[in-house]
């Protein structure tokens, strides 16, 4: 293998230098950058093709031959892969499709003394269908007391499926027969008509595969049915499936197949899931709490080495309530989007409920809390790699009062409560996340809006105005105390992306003969501070008016390469008890030679509202800050094509790759990862396996507006560079060290999803093959020691084409 690859290295060097030779001769092109050795052994990618181009002197007039324009092509993947990203969407669109099985006239009947008949009738597509043919199908009978699902005495959940036949017009009769009192597995079927219960009737059809490590069993055609025996069922449940359907597959189906809710009626939300997760139920899923009260133990327990003890066993012993599993899942398992405490997700309209001080127990409070947490070993001054002590309820509640309690057994109602010493459990949790909204619900990005006005531009200062103001039943906060920060980005020709950002260092600020971190930004500001290039001109009464000078970057305004600048302000407010507010950033962009807005230039690609907000709620919060909310615009003024993932390997960090990589559960900054320690591991092995939350990320639509998924237009979206890999701690792997490269448009954004999915499942050979595939397509030029002149060189060669 290592043969084969340096040799392939020698063979695309030889004809890249032969493509090079065989141009047409050129003006005093300035000096190739030295020709890269081959590439390293492992499957590097189109390794050793060249070093970057040493500075380019001016074209002659037969045209430039850097060793980069020999390697820059356009990217052709638009004309085998046109429309692909609506072909993307098409294969997400088989999956899961609403009441294409019905289940109808579902019936009961028993028969002494051990028979239970249950008849129904199915059609596929209204044609009639036979159950068997369905990939899989469960009948369970859950009972109901009035108050909760399950048996007395507590015991397993109940099948009823038996032998299935079949009329041959659309009619099922499942037969269970009673085994004998002395078989395995004898259970003592009695008449279950009288006894008010559920029996709960699911399955799935065209099964197409199960997403590896999870229960989530990706088909096309669920079905569900319900049968209300006794005199009923009155339960409503505290939470919705329709916030569920905010995250997850509409309609929502737990396990990608089991509906929350059947034939779309509200009453019955989660009635199905009841048949499972009985009230009364012994929990198996001790590794939720232990992931956060004790994650070493936790990874061993995990890898089947270590039993739990019996006072363990106690210790974490829980139900099997709907509470408890989704609790216990989303805050300690899996990597939930947004605050656990904006309980309005999942129980909007029911806060009441859920936040009455019947619920203020030990019991609620550990669904999502560790007891203690725990915090990795590390060096003085050094970050642990993991503390989850922050939200354990030995920290959070004041240990003055609560240090000799022992919270198992103390009734919290003793003191809490409405009338009484201390707060009740609706004042602790108010349902809402506290930047977010306001503790009736209110929200704070719903409530204050900041403007960009007016703007200016006369050859080489730029002058704006934007104003906040707040909706006045908003009350205690107040817009003149917000900080903003302003960013001007240029975009480069007409493309979406600045060939300046407004977050690069780019001048010697401070003249030390460097361009670091002590310098400023380019063109970003926090309003009243220093800065060699803005400069506020008022600030008062909630309005704001800020010049910035562009004069440093004036030959590329006069060439046209910029024509159209976005200016952006990141709205910091923090309210009277230090809590930063989630706030929507504006934007806008403006156009120089008009002097005036161009509001419709860049019509969106993303659905902030209705996409990202529906998992997020508000962007930022939990990633970043609260001030760069509700504009994905405002995100590309840092995350432009200009320099690679810092956090991710192989991927830009342009919003484009960057988010795919995100979404695709690409790991973060692998190389600080010590797969030695084994809760280190575990915790890597988690993300990268946790599936998109619509089961398939082939749901472009989740986050794109329609239309905009497809190939990237070269015309309208820069190169970018993408990060090299990182050096692995404590782990082999097959994938070898590949370079930074400087690519395109379509490799970039379509490869932020296919590279995080093959570094994921460390596949080097389809990585290598992908490499290859891309570069074939397009261009992919080793990034050097110098990544932003070779990327420049590369962007104006390819840029020129479509002037």
């Amino acid at each position: 293998m290592k043969k084969r690859l340096i040799t392939l290295g020698i063979l695309i060097l030889g004809f890249t230098l032969l493509l090079w030779a065989c141009s047409s001769p050129a003006g005093p092109a300035g000096p190739a950058g030295p020709a890269g050795p081959a590439g390293p052994a492992g499957p590097v990618g189109p390794a050793g093709v060249t070093g970057p181009a040493g500075p380019a002197g001016p074209a002659g007039p037969s045209g430039a031959t850097s060793l980069v324009s020999a390697l820059v092509q356009p990217e052709t993947c638009a004309i085998c892969h046109k429309e692909v990203g609506a072909k993307h969407q098409a294969s997400y669109d088989e999956l899961y499709q609403d009441g294409v099985i019905q289940v109808t006239d579902l019936a009961y009947a028993f028969t002494a003394p051990g028979t239970t008949v249950i008849t129904f009738k199915m059609t596929k597509n209204g044609a009639p269908f036979n159950a068997k043919d369905a990939d899989s199908l469960g009948i369970n009978f859950v009972p109901y007391n009035g108050t909760s699902f399950g048996f007395e005495p507590a015991g397993p959940r109940l099948s009823l499926l038996g032998k299935l036949t079949y009329d041959g017009a659309g009619g099922n009769t499942s037969t269970l027969v009673e085994k004998a009192p002395d078989a395995t597995g004898y259970i003592d079927y009695t008449d279950l008509s009288g006894v008010n219960g559920l029996i709960v009737l699911y399955g799935r059809d065209e099964t197409i595969g199960t997403i590896p490590g999870t229960r989530v069993t990706q088909n096309r055609y669920p079905f569900a049915a319900l049968l209300e025996t006794g005199s009923g069922v009155d339960y409503v449940s505290a939470a919705n499936v329709s916030g569920c359907e905010k995250c997850h597959t509409v309609p929502y189906l737990k396990h990608s197949y089991i509906y929350g809710q059947v034939n779309h009626d509200p009453a019955t939300d989660f009635y199905t899931c009841k048949a499972c997760h009985l009230d009364n139920g012994p929990g198996g899923h001790f590794e939720w709490q232990l992931l956060v009260d004790d994650p070493a133990f936790a990874a061993d327990y995990l890898a089947h080495e270590t039993p739990l003890t019996p006072e363990q066993e106690a210790q974490y012993a829980y139900n099997t309530t709907l509470m408890n599993d989704v609790h216990m899942s989303h805050s300690m398992e899996f990597p939930y989007p947004q605050s656990m405490s904006n309980c309005a997700t999942c129980h909007e309209g029911k806060l009441d409920t859920i936040l009455s001080d019947a619920n203020f127990n030990i019991k609620t409070c550990k669904s999502c809390h560790p007891m203690t947490g725990a915090v990795a070993p590390a060096a003085e001054g050094e970050t642990p790699a993991y503390d989850t002590t922050k939200l354990a309820l030995k920290t959070i509640l004041p240990p003055a009062i609560h240090g000799s309690m022992d919270l198992n057994t103390t009734d919290c109602l003793g003191c809490h409560g409405k009338g009484k010493p201390a707060k009740a459990f609706n004042q602790i949790h108010t349902g809402y996340n506290k930047p977010i909204y306001t503790a009736d619900g209110l929200k704070y990005s719903e409530a204050i809006t900041v403007t960009v006005d007016s703007a200016s531009f006369d050859g080489s200062m730029l002058n704006f105005k934007f104003s906040a103001v707040k909706n006045p039943a908003l009350e205690g906060i107040d817009v003149t105390t917000i900080t903003p920060t302003v960013l001007v980005g240029l975009y480069g020709w007409d493309t979406k992306d600045y060939i300046i950002g407004p977050h690069e260092r780019l001048s010697d600020d401070n003249g030390d003969g460097k361009i670091d971190s002590k310098d400023q930004r380019a063109l970003e500001y926090v309003v009243g501070a220093e800065h060699p290039r803005f400069k506020t001109v008022a600030a008062e009464g909630g309005k704001w008016e800020v010049t910035a000078d562009l004069s440093s970057w004036a030959d590329l305004i006069a060439d046209g390469t910029v024509k159209r600048v976005e200016i952006g302000v990141m709205p910091e407010l923090v309210n009277t008890d230090g809590v930063q507010l989630a706030l929507n950033a504006p934007s806008r962009t403006f156009d120089l030679a008009s002097n005036d807005f161009a509001n419709d230039f860049y019509n969106p690609i993303v659905k902030v509202a209705d996409g990202c907000n529906k998992c997020h709620d508000a962007l930022a919060t939990t990633f970043h800050t609260p001030d760069r909310g509700g504009n994905i615009v405002i995100c590309r003024m840092c995350h432009n094509t200009k320099s690679g993932a810092s956090h991710l390997e192989l991927q830009s960090r342009s919003i484009d790759s960057y988010i795919h990589a995100i979404h695709s559960s690409q790991g973060f900054d692998i190389g600080d990862v010590n797969f030695a320690d084994p809760v280190q591991a575990l915790h890597y092995e988690e993300h990268i396996t946790f599936p998109f939350p619509t089961h398939a990320n082939t749901n472009c639509v989740a986050c794109h507006v329609a239309g905009t998924n497809n190939v990237p237009d070269q015309s309208k979206s820069l190169p970018g560079i993408l990060s090299a890999t990182d050096v692995l701690t404590g782990k082999e792997r097959n994938i070898g060290d590949i370079p930074s490269y400087v690519t395109g448009p379509a490799t970039r954004a379509c490869g932020g999803c296919h590279r995080a999915v093959l570094i994921n499942e460390d596949k080097a050979s389809d990585l290598l093959v992908f490499n290859q595939h891309t570069k074939q397509g397009g261009y992919l030029v080793e990034a050097g020691e110098d990544a932003i002149s070779t990327l420049m060189n590369v962007i104006n060669e390819i840029m020129a084409l479509f002037k």
